[in-house]
């Protein structure tokens, strides 16, 4: 098969294909902070758009988990491997010609590399769902299913990367018209890509920087209050 059409943009097979020929699928790369919106966006964008897509959300991945008690010091590495699985499941789905939305929280760096190294960054489109403090916390009180002040933990880091391929601000744009943004981007992408210029500044020397950074077992995450089993509830990462 000598290409296939996704998002309105004809792609020619390389790399990302699998066995048999199979182009790549897009992925629309949703980052934004807890309470930000994120979902919504994607639930609509699954809604409008007119082939099949996937929506894989990270709080998904948590929620399945089990919850045996774990040593406080044990936990960083055991939320850093959900993330890294994670990732995998994403590029593998894409690998396999399917179009996937996901729903993500870049508040730690080596999250966005690991992605980097993993993704067609031809076949990423990176989002930023903004969302003002002030709405954040508003969201985060009436939900009343997240910590108080997690999003303002993550807001910092959240969107310090560089650039978008598109940027939406949920403080007064409901679900609905952020995702007919997307969605009519992706019949007129442009490049290079976000992630193609995240990738070169932050990856200048390919996997083997991956290889050095992203081993389990290295640079755990920042660690989080949890209660006495040493669990989080899903949703509720750093």
């Amino acid at each position: 098969m000598p290409g296939s059409i996704r998002g309105g943009t004809r792609e020619s097979q390389g790399p990302g294909t699998v066995p048999g020929g199979t182009s790549s699928g897009l992925i629309v790369f949703l980052n934004g902070t807890s309470s930000s919106g994120k979902s919504g966006i994607a639930r609509e964008l699954l809604r409008i758009l007119d082939e099949p897509w996937f929506h894989l959300p990270v709080d998904a991945f948590h929620a399945m988990r089990s919850s045996p008690e774990v040593a406080p010091e044990e936990l960083p590495l055991v939320l850093r491997r959900t993330w890294m699985g994670f990732h995998r499941a994403v590029a593998g789905m894409a690998a396999a010609g399917n179009n996937v939305v996901v729903d993500h929280v870049l508040s730690e760096e080596w999250r966005l590399v690991d992605c980097l190294e993993l993704f067609d960054p031809r076949k990423v489109v990176l989002v930023g769902v903004r969302c003002s403090l002030d709405e954040l916390r508003r969201r985060e009180s009436a939900r009343g299913d997240r910590p108080a002040g997690l999003a303002a933990r993550q807001f910092p880091q959240v969107h310090s990367y560089g650039p978008y391929d598109v940027e939406c601000d949920t403080t007064a744009t409901d679900s609905v018209d952020c995702a007919r943004q997307i969605g009519s981007y992706l019949s007129r992408r442009s490049f290079p890509t976000a992630f193609q210029q995240l990738r070169a500044r932050l990856v200048p020397d390919g996997h083997e920087a991956g290889k050095r950074t992203l081993s389990p077992g290295s640079r755990p995450e920042r660690a989080t209050p949890t209660g006495a089993s040493g669990c989080l509830p899903p949703g509720q990462e750093p």
